[in-house]
């Protein structure tokens, strides 16, 4: 074997799959045509919780968290007229410099150690390339073209080429993952089929250099991240790349504007988005038009290649939560794989990651296409931009409007932390349900299934911080998890414990079985033999029963 593992795609998720593989002891090998650093296009704005979460566990959080804007510029979601407009109304979101302590806003009270951070992929992506570069288990193969794959009952193996088509080989692996994007090949190869809703808007997107477009806004208003536009002209939103003056601009086109190719002149969309005349210059860095869709994989996997990302599932990309999915996708499975490739357990404990995956996308899918169907017509009031008391309650109602409209896909509590595992091979389910869930809120559970709800332990430290490679159990003090740590000890299954003398009320349980993702896997007393042998079957894939 060339590696245990090979990944074809060397974005986010690509990346984060080799970095999360080399913690774990697996080597893996990444494909990936563009040179080593080249910069992507500017498209995730955002790192949810649960990403950092991940990072922090990688250690990488405190670098990530330090780059993209300026330790002291406000994250703010900003609702105004147009750019150098009127504000209508805004979302705090504080500064990275201030995340661990400001309770200004909608997402600082959550139970978590790593709140979001605003980045765009521009300065997130590096980071991970010199991460994965450096591991002394990843090996980065930059403009390498892959080709196509084969795979037998122990291998998987890829032809791949140099970009200009010279220098075919074969590189071969256990098993390979497909994170090369939307148009994926590896998708295309394992004849797995996309469905769903294939047009949903159009959207022009354009990177623009503007340095003295701050000049233009209100000194008195705070800066903002995230910038939504409404006036009669044009909607559009409006990000800040880094802090001074580069943005993303996007404008959304109307169905009929979409059917008429070239009926939008985008140099007149982006000066109505930000409100400056024809004499205010600007430079175009990059364009990259697109269509918001919502379409899902039939399937995630055949046999020993799988797919994670964009390759599996593609929707609006609201609140980032694109490449935040597929991060999700490929740490459950680089979990799995690592477990298994590790020796405790089973085959079949890979058997999981489609029926835990797929389920989560489809419904994180259908809530970001919800939320771009009620964005899509704003209803604009005639007197929104007058000035005159009509136009200022006219702007006071909209503002009100759009802020609540918008509050959950920014402050989105229940997409990181609201979804649970059903039907999975390899958790003990107890027979009640995991509470529901909306994109803005969710409920703290231990229903398996459910990410286990954080707390700070008496030290400080966090919970997660003190989870095992394996499973952890989360138990009161004096609790007997002496035949559960035999039990796993026998099989060799990473187990730690977390012994605490006071737990969260929602720790209804003397033990709480918890795996390196947070997932709550079992609960209960205090298992006799049998029946901690059979619970560790079951959840190292060789008793999915």
């Amino acid at each position: 074997m060339d590696a245990d593992v090979l990944i074809v795609g060397a974005g986010p998720v690509g990346l984060v799959a080799a970095l999360d593989l080399n913690s774990r002891g697996v080597s893996a090998i990444v494909v990936e045509e563009r040179e080593f650093l080249e910069p992507p296009n500017v498209k995730c704005n955002h790192v949810a919780s649960r990403t950092m979460e991940s990072f922090r566990r990688l250690g990488i959080a405190a670098e990530v968290r330090a780059a993209g804007l300026p330790h002291d510029y406000p994250q703010d979601v900003a609702f105004r007229t147009s750019l150098t407009g009127r504000e209508l109304s805004r979302i705090p979101i504080p500064a990275s410099g201030e995340r661990y302590t400001s309770r200004t806003g909608p997402d600082t009270n959550w139970a978590t150690p790593e709140p979001p951070h605003r980045i765009n992929q521009t300065f997130l992506e590096p980071i991970l390339a010199r991460h994965a570069a450096a591991a002394s288990g990843v090996t980065l193969l930059n403009r390498t073209k892959f080709l196509s794959h084969e795979q037998d009952g122990s291998s998987a193996s890829a032809m791949v080429s140099d970009v200009d088509g010279r220098n075919e080989r074969t590189l071969r692996a256990r098993y390979l993952i497909g994170a090369d994007g939307g148009r994926s090949a590896v998708r295309k190869q394992i004849g797995a089929k996309l469905s769903g809703d294939p047009v949903l808007q159009h959207v022009q997107s354009t990177c623009v250099r503007a340095p003295e477009l701050y000049s233009l806004m209100s000194a008195d208003e705070p800066r903002a991240w995230g910038y939504y536009t409404f006036n009669a002209r044009r909607v559009g939103h409006v990000y800040a790349i880094d802090g001074s003056e580069t943005f993303l601009v996007h404008t959304y086109l109307s169905p009929e504007e979409a059917g008429t190719e070239g009926s939008v002149d985008r140099d007149a969309a982006i000066r109505a988005i930000l409100g400056v005349d024809e004499a205010f210059e600007y430079d175009v860095v990059s364009k990259e038009d697109w269509v918001a869709r919502r379409l899902l994989a039939d399937r995630f996997r055949d046999r020993r290649v799988f797919l994670a990302g964009d390759a599996s599932h593609l929707w609006v990309p609201f609140a980032g939560f694109g490449m935040n999915a597929g991060i999700a996708d490929v740490l459950d499975l680089t979990w799995l794989l690592g477990a298994h490739l590790a020796g405790w357990a089973e085959e079949g404990v890979l058997d999981a990651y489609e029926a835990e995956r797929r389920p989560i996308t489809e419904q994180v899918s259908h809530f970001a296409m919800d939320h771009q169907r009620k964005l899509a017509r704003p209803g604009l009031p005639e007197a929104l931009e007058d000035d005159t008391p009509e136009g200022e309650a006219a702007r006071q109602a909209f503002g009100t409007a759009v802020r609540e409209l918008n509050e959950p896909q920014f402050a989105a509590a229940g997409l990181n932390y609201g979804y649970a595992y059903h039907g999975s091979p390899i958790i003990a389910y107890d027979g009640e349900d995991a509470p529901g869930y909306t994109m803005g809120t969710y409920v703290p559970s231990t229903v398996p299934g459910c990410r286990a709800p954080h707390f700070t332990l008496a030290d400080g430290s966090s919970l997660y911080d003190h989870l095992s490679p394996g499973y952890t159990a989360v138990v009161r003090r004096g609790a007997d998890v002496a035949v559960l740590t035999e039990e796993a000890d026998r099989r060799g299954i990473p187990f730690g414990v977390v012994e605490v003398d006071v737990v969260p009320e929602v720790y209804r349980h003397p033990i709480t079985l918890v795996r390196q993702d947070q997932t709550v896997v079992w609960r209960g007393g205090a298992p006799d033999r049998e029946r901690a042998a059979q619970l560790w079957e079951k959840l190292r894939g060789a008793n999915p029963g």
